[in-house]
């Protein structure tokens, strides 16, 4: 019976083997380096929709799947170069995501938007990067209720001039870990702090101290960049 089971465990790795290395190659090994290219869907007058692709790729249409991946593999990236605030990192992780998402996406069941799913998908996997990293959320004995002091600009970070733009993202990139994953979430992902405290498995007056001494130290490097112009 134990060699029947060591058996089975053993088919089950190279087949999990097998479909990992048939993810990766459809990516790119640098994401930030992606032609633009139309695909089939989106030349057809009546694209398939993202719940529809994922009811083919769960049967195993690999060409269903590399066309998720080109629809939102730059959405992936984006998000966890902003958590990671490195190109390195993020494209690792993105990779890691989609390998995720191909071995999960039975699972998605319309329940809730393909990107709100995904998003989540990513996130947690950077989460779980940081939790290996050993990277730690900072404790707080405030009570959170700390002032909103957001960065005057950056009310709206995706509506941003593209200098501008540039200009945070480079701020944001040199955050300590702990400050950056919660200005992500807070201010530019759009997530509540009762929501990001769940995430990180922290308080919600960590969530907001967090939060605010980021955004003061976001004051300071945007000052710095603009007497260094």
């Amino acid at each position: 019976m134990r060699e029947k089971r060591y058996r089975s465990l053993e088919i089950r790795r190279k087949r999990d083997s097998r479909e990992e290395q048939a993810v990766r190659r459809l990516i790119p090994s640098s994401l930030t380096q992606i032609d633009e290219h139309v695909t089939a869907a989106e030349t057809e007058t009546q694209p398939v929709t993202d719940y529809g692709l994922t009811q083919r790729a769960a049967q195993g249409d690999m060409g269903a799947f590399e066309e998720l991946y080109q629809r939102h593999n730059r959405r992936v990236y984006s998000l966890c170069l902003r958590m990671t605030g490195n190109v390195s990192e993020a494209e690792d992780l993105a990779q890691e995501v989609f390998i995720q998402l191909f071995r999960k996406i039975g699972s998605f069941r319309g329940e809730s938007a393909f990107t709100t799913w995904l998003h989540r998908l990513t996130v947690n996997q950077v989460l779980m990067h940081f939790r290996k990293r050993g990277v730690k959320m900072e404790q707080t004995t405030e009570d959170g209720e700390t002032p909103i002091q957001i960065v005057k600009g950056t009310e709206n970070p995706n509506a941003m001039p593209v200098v501008d733009r540039i200009a945070l993202d480079k701020a944001i990139s040199q955050l300590p870990p702990g400050y950056r994953t919660v200005f992500t979430l807070h201010d530019i992902e759009g997530h509540e702090h009762e929501e990001i405290a769940r995430m990180l498995g922290c308080s919600v007056g960590t969530s907001k101290s967090q939060l605010h001494k980021a955004r003061m130290k976001l004051r300071g490097l945007l000052r710095q960049q603009k007497t260094k112009e």
